[in-house]
């Protein structure tokens, strides 16, 4: 019992055009275009400088390029890697100092219409993409937007569809 008092839930909704990652229980939201700029330096790793709106902002450095990994014409993930760095950043943004809590549970939601439905494909993409971003365990929503109380309570409603392993 004790560890359901300390269970995190977060809820991220992807496009795009944005990336939402929501605590429910705290209300706390990161909300921004799902950008990254990544310095390529001719000699060395590459460094992530910046994520999010301030992604555009280091745009101007020095072999520098600035990419969504969300957006691509036939699937919501074009780069993994990359798409993971960005849910990375943004759901340290949200958990803050609960860096002491047990890594949450998070519902993925592709936002958009998915001709067809999601591909096996794509359900396990976006589950090992929250995995990747630190998720104890991670399920996909199809449907509509979730409330805070019903990401907490469990009670998902009948016209969509919560896809787990």
């Amino acid at each position: 019992m004790l560890a359901q008092f300390f269970k995190q839930f977060l809820y991220i909704q992807l496009s795009p055009e944005r990336v939402t990652v929501k605590d429910p229980k705290t209300e706390q939201v990161v909300s921004e275009v799902p950008e990254i700029a990544i310095q390529n330096p001719s000699t060395g790793k590459a460094k992530i400088l910046a994520v999010g709106a301030a992604a555009r902002h280091a745009a101007g450095q020095p072999n520098t390029e600035v990419l969504n990994p969300f957006a691509h014409p036939r699937s919501l993930v074009s780069d993994f890697t990359v798409a993971e760095q960005v849910l990375k950043a943004f759901v340290s943004r949200v958990r803050g100092s609960a860096l002491r809590l047990p890594n949450p549970v998070v519902i993925v939601h592709p936002l958009g219409h998915h001709e067809g439905g999601l591909t096996q494909v794509e359900i396990r993409a976006f589950r090992e993409l929250a995995l990747g971003a630190g998720a104890s365990e991670a399920q996909v929503w199809q449907g509509p937007h979730l409330t805070s109380v019903q990401i907490l309570t469990g009670s998902y409603p009948s016209t969509g569809t919560l896809l787990r392993e």
